[in-house]
C-alpha cells in the first residue's frame, strides 16, 4: 500500500536521525529574485478588449501589478487525496521590476505557512495567469488551504496560458507544454532542467536525507516556469491583437476559429484568407462557408464549399452542399447530385452513413417526382 505523505515523512525522520537541516519552526522557507520589468514584455496596462479576445471573458484594462503569476511543484503529478503543493511560485511586477518569490514547504508542519504567503499575493494581486491552474494548480491550492483550515482569497479573473496556447499552437506544435512552447515559440532552450516527472521523487529524496542541494533543481525548474508566463502572456497578446502578422498558416487558420468562436466573423475571414493563401486553402474555404451559411448566405456558402471540393473531396461537405441545396436554394437535382458523390465517397463499412445517404436520396427521388407530377 502507497504511504501517505505523513507517513513518508515519519520514515523520513526515522532513517535519519541528524538531519542536516535544521528542525522547521513552522515557517516555510522564502527565495526571491528580481528581474527588470522590460525583460517579461508586458506593457504597463494590459487591454481589456485583447483580453476578451484571450478569455472569451469580459475584463476591463488592467495594471500589470493587478497580475499574479503562478505555478506549483506538487508530491503527485496526478493530483487527488494526499497530493500537496510542496513549492508554490509567484511572480508579480512592482514598477518597474518583476519580483518572483518561491515559498517552499520543507516539513509537513510549514503548509500552513506556504498557504498563508499565497494568499497575501494573491489578495495584493487579485488576477491569476497560469499554465494549467485552473485545472490542477488552483484546485489543489484550494483543497490545501481546507485542510489547513482556511481560504483562499476569489480571484478576480483566472488566465490559463495553457487553453489560449492551445487553440493557437496546437494544430502546427501538437505538444503544447510549457517546455515545447518556450523552445519552438519563445525560442528559450532549458539548460540541465530537471524534468517534470522527476520532481515528486527527487522531492522524497530530500525528505529522506535532508540534503538541501536536491531542491536546487527543482526551485530552478519553478523559476523558470515563473519567468516565462509573463513573456509567453505578452505574445499571446500580441498575436490577438494583430493576428495577420503571423506567418505559419496553421496558426492563422487557429486564430481564425479563435475569432469565429467569439463572433468576430469579419476577423475570422481576414485570418481564413490569409491562411489560405498560404497553403491552407481548403480548410479555410470550409470555415468561410460554414460562416456564410450561418449568416443566411446560402449562394455564397454554396460556391465556398463548391470551391473547397476543387481542392479536395469529401463527403462532409457534398452532405452540406446537398442540405443548402434542398432546403435553402430549392434546387433538387443539385442536391441530388451532391449526395450522390457523398455516396461515392463513403466507404461500404460505414453502413449507418450509406444508410442515411440512401434515405435521403430516395427522399429526394420522391420530392423530384412529385414536383414533376405536378408541373
Amino acid at each position: 500500500m502507497a504511504l501517505s505523505l505523513r507517513e513518508k515523512l515519519k520514515t523520513a525522520g526515522a532513517v535519519q536521525k541528524k538531519p542536516s537541516a535544521p528542525v522547521s519552526d513552522g515557517q516555510c522557507l522564502i527565495r526571491t529574485e528580481e528581474r527588470p520589468a522590460g525583460e517579461m514584455g508586458l506593457p504597463p496596462v494590459v487591454s481589456g478588449q485583447v483580453l476578451r479576445l484571450l478569455q472569451g471573458q469580459e475584463y476591463t484594462d488592467i495594471r500589470r501589478e493587478d497580475l499574479l503569476f503562478l505555478d506549483t511543484e506538487t508530491t503527485g503529478l496526478s493530483g487527488g487525496a494526499g497530493t500537496v503543493a510542496f513549492l508554490v511560485g509567484v511572480g508579480y511586477f512592482e514598477g518597474d521590476k518583476y519580483r518572483l518569490e518561491q515559498f517552499l514547504m520543507r516539513d509537513y508542519n510549514e503548509e500552513a505557512s506556504v498557504i498563508a504567503r499565497t494568499a497575501e499575493r494573491m489578495r495584493d494581486h487579485p488576477i491569476l495567469c497560469t499554465f494549467n491552474g485552473v485545472t490542477f494548480d488552483l484546485p489543489l491550492l484550494r483543497s490545501r488551504a481546507v485542510m489547513q483550515r482556511t481560504r483562499l482569497p476569489a480571484e478576480k479573473g483566472h488566465i490559463d496560458l495553457l487553453h489560449i496556447s492551445r487553440r493557437v499552437w496546437r494544430m502546427r506544435l501538437k505538444k503544447c507544454n510549457l517546455k515545447n512552447i518556450e523552445e519552438q515559440i519563445l525560442g528559450l532552450t532549458r539548460e540541465d532542467d530537471l524534468p517534470g516527472a522527476m520532481v515528486p521523487e527527487t522531492y522524497f529524496r530530500f525528505l529522506r536525507t535532508r540534503d538541501m542541494s536536491l531542491l536546487e533543481g527543482i526551485l530552478e525548474h519553478n523559476a523558470q516556469d515563473i519567468g516565462s508566463l509573463p513573456v509567453l502572456l505578452d505574445l499571446l497578446m500580441k498575436i490577438h491583437s494583430d493576428p495577420l502578422s503571423l506567418e505559419s498558416s496553421e496558426d492563422l487558420y487557429s486564430m481564425g476559429r479563435v475569432h469565429e468562436r467569439r463572433g468576430m466573423n469579419e476577423e475570422a475571414r481576414k485570418c481564413y484568407r490569409a491562411a489560405g493563401q498560404k497553403g491552407l486553402a481548403f480548410l479555410s474555404r470550409v470555415r468561410m462557408a460554414e460562416i456564410a451559411r450561418r449568416e443566411g448566405k446560402y449562394t455564397e456558402s454554396a460556391e465556398l464549399y463548391e470551391s473547397a471540393l476543387r481542392k479536395r473531396q469529401s463527403a462532409e461537405i457534398h452532405i452540406a452542399l446537398s442540405k443548402i441545396y434542398e432546403h435553402r436554394l430549392r434546387d433538387l437535382p443539385m442536391a441530388l447530385e451532391h449526395a450522390s458523390r457523398a455516396m461515392m465517397l463513403t466507404p461500404p463499412s460505414d453502413r449507418a452513413a450509406e444508410d442515411a445517404l440512401m434515405k435521403r436520396m430516395r427522399r429526394l427521388r420522391g420530392k423530384m417526382d412529385r414536383t414533376n407530377g405536378e408541373t
